[in-house]
């Protein structure tokens, strides 16, 4: 029995692939919202590159996009 408690700790997932690295993006616009809004969450929080799987340079690029967007209104701070 003791085997069946630490399975859950056991299991390992597949890597996650950034998006922009697949379809090789140069550069993120912050223009694009509906591209923008799949990595805020539903309390528009920027989301981690632990649960979108972007590398590093590309969060660092969507996190000033998303300020950006935020900043002049494409973007809401917060949900209501």
């Amino acid at each position: 029995m003791a085997y069946e408690k630490n399975d859950k700790f056991n299991k390992k997932g597949r890597k996650k692939v950034c998006a922009f690295c697949v379809d090789t993006v140069e550069e993120l616009d912050y223009k694009d919202v509906a591209k923008l809004h799949r990595y805020i969450s539903d309390r528009s929080k920027i989301l981690p590159r632990r649960v979108t799987g972007t590398c590093a340079a590309h969060q660092r690029e969507l996190t000033t996009a998303i300020k950006r967007a935020r900043h002049i209104a494409l973007l809401p701070f917060s949900s209501d």
